[in-house]
């Protein structure tokens, strides 16, 4: 085995992100946490995900999509949306051994920029969001 310097990152430390179960596919419909009026959100692209060949990309908690409303006023339907998702099902494994589930799938309709379109968030917000996302964290009513 060689002794020389690793080929990874030399500079800076780099920060410890748990992996998360990517568990939200293209298409999959969620509901939508905020006050805007939207209820039913459809992911139609995931942001900076790489996958394999005909393999759907999917979404985990925190990740950023693209939505288009698929219930709700009609100002605000048959248009594109970013959206963070702050909730899913299937189970998050935290670093200490503890798994959390939700009971559903939802997210927060935001701008390119990561700016909360509503004033209230409904609900628990996954940490692992919050985190990622701190003007989530401002609004959230609870954090879990």
């Amino acid at each position: 085995m060689s002794q020389g310097r690793s080929r990874g990152k030399t500079r800076g430390v780099e920060e410890f992100r748990p992996y998360v179960t990517r568990a939200l596919p293209i298409g999959a419909q969620v509901v939508c946490a905020d006050n805007t009026g939207a209820k039913i959100l459809e992911i139609v692209m995931v942001q900076k995900t790489k996958t394999r060949v005909s393999r759907l990309p999917a979404a985990a908690v925190g990740d950023f999509v693209n939505v288009v409303v698929k219930k709700g006023p009609a100002e605000l339907r048959k248009q594109v949306y970013g959206a963070v998702i702050i909730r899913q099902k299937y189970p998050v494994r935290r670093l200490h051994g503890v798994r959390v589930t939700f009971e559903d799938n939802a997210a927060v309709l935001t701008s390119k920029e990561g700016e909360v379109k509503g004033t209230e968030i409904k609900g628990p917000v996954a940490s692992e969001a919050s985190e990622k996302w701190p003007r989530l964290a401002n609004l959230a009513s609870m954090v879990a």
